[in-house]
C-alpha cells in the first residue's frame, strides 16, 4: 500500500498521503487510524477513537436486535373428521398468527384406517389455502410424511389486517348538580296565602279564649263553696 485516502475526525477529507503520514498524523491526535474501504483506490482510512467506534456499533447491534421481529412458526394441528365449528374456530386462530407477523404449519393427523384416505386431509387444507387466500400464500404444496400432511402458510405481502372495531363512548353517569358544580335554580313558591299562619294576634287570642274556658273565675268558687255549707248545715239540724 503506496499511498491512502485519509479523512480526519472532523469528517473532513486530508487527501491522499502515504501510509506513514497519516499513521503520524493521527498519532499526533492521540487517535487510531482505521481502514473503512479497503476496496477502494486508493485504500480510505479515517482518523477515529477505535475503541469509542467499537462501543457504538456493539450498541447499535443490541437497539437492532432489540426492535427486530423474531418469526416463529405456529402448528395448527386437525383431524380428518373435524366439525365445522372445530375448523372455523382454528382457522381464527390461523389469521390472528398471520396478522402478528408468524408463520402458521397447518397439520393434519390420520390414525388407523384414516391413513388410507389421505385425500380428505388434502381437501381440508386445500380448502383453508382457499379461504386465506387473501391472507397468506402457501410455503409448499400439502405433503404427506408419515402419519401427517401439512402446509406452511406465511403472511401475504401487502396484506393488513383488519383492526379491532373502537368501543362506543359510554354515556356520562348521572352526577349531582352541586358535584358538577351547576347552581340549582331556586324554587318559585308563589304568593304565600293569607291566613296561611297565624299572626301575632290570633294566638294571643285563643290563648285567652282556653283561659276562660279551663280555669273558673273567683266569683263562681266562692258561690260553690256556699252552697256546700248550706248542705252541711242542713243535714246537722235534721240529726
Amino acid at each position: 500500500m503506496r499511498e491512502v485516502r485519509v479523512i480526519d475526525d472532523t469528517g473532513q477529507q486530508l487527501g491522499i498521503m502515504p501510509p506513514q503520514q497519516a499513521l503520524a498524523l493521527a498519532r499526533s491526535k492521540s487517535l487510531d487510524l482505521v481502514e473503512v474501504a479497503a476496496t477502494a483506490n486508493p485504500p480510505v482510512c479515517r482518523i477515529m477513537d477505535f475503541g469509542k467506534y467499537q462501543y457504538q456499533e456493539q450498541k447499535r447491534q443490541r437497539e437492532a436486535r432489540r426492535h427486530q421481529k423474531v418469526t416463529e412458526v405456529k402448528e395448527i394441528k386437525f383431524r380428518p373428521k373435524v366439525d365445522e365449528h372445530d375448523y372455523q374456530f382454528k382457522k381464527k386462530h390461523i389469521e390472528r398468527f398471520l396478522a402478528e407477523g408468524d408463520k402458521v404449519k397447518a397439520t393434519i393427523f390420520f390414525r388407523g384406517r384414516e391413513m388410507a384416505h389421505p385425500e380428505i386431509g388434502r381437501r381440508i387444507l386445500e380448502r383453508l389455502m382457499a379461504e386465506l387466500a387473501d391472507a397468506a400464500v402457501a410455503e409448499n404444496v400439502p405433503r404427506k410424511e408419515g402419519n401427517t400432511m401439512h402446509v406452511i402458510l406465511a403472511r401475504k405481502p401487502g396484506w393488513k389486517p383488519i383492526g379491532a372495531v373502537k368501543a362506543a363512548p359510554r354515556p356520562a353517569a348521572a352526577v349531582a348538580p352541586q358535584a358538577a358544580g351547576i347552581e340549582e335554580p331556586e324554587e318559585d313558591l308563589g304568593p304565600i296565602e293569607e291566613g296561611g299562619e297565624p299572626e301575632a294576634g290570633d294566638e294571643a287570642g285563643e290563648v285567652e279564649a282556653g283561659d276562660e274556658a279551663g280555669e273558673p273565675e273567683a266569683g263562681e268558687a266562692e258561690a260553690g263553696d256556699e252552697d256546700t255549707a248550706i248542705e252541711d248545715t242542713a243535714i246537722e239540724d235534721a240529726e
